[in-house]
């Protein structure tokens, strides 16, 4: 079963723009592994310095592999991000 991932991210103050830049690289990277079918990250209109990470994998095992490989990967350039941001899993079911 499909497993969507929303994921909250605070950009240091008036890092928001810089942050989503970074993170054009890394989706476009993600969106390649096996079970990816999304892996975007979207700024706030209303407040700059906060980003939603949506993605979306076949099932869990492909979002395990992921994690793995994350692991693997160099980290965001410093001082871009404000915490560590909040995660929430969903069990994917279209609805329309």
């Amino acid at each position: 079963m499909p497993v969507r991932l929303v994921v909250t991210i605070n950009a240091a103050p008036g890092k928001g723009a810089e942050l989503a830049q970074a993170f054009r690289s890394r989706c476009a990277e993600v969106a390649q592994e096996p079970g990816c079918q999304q892996f975007e990250v979207f700024q706030s209109v209303l407040n700059p310095d906060k980003l939603a990470l949506l993605e979306l994998w076949q099932d869990q095992a492909a979002l395990d592999v992921h994690a793995k490989v994350n692991e693997t990967r160099a980290p965001m350039p410093p001082g871009l991000r404000a915490g560590t941001g909040e995660r929430e899993d969903y069990q994917y079911k279209r609805t329309r």
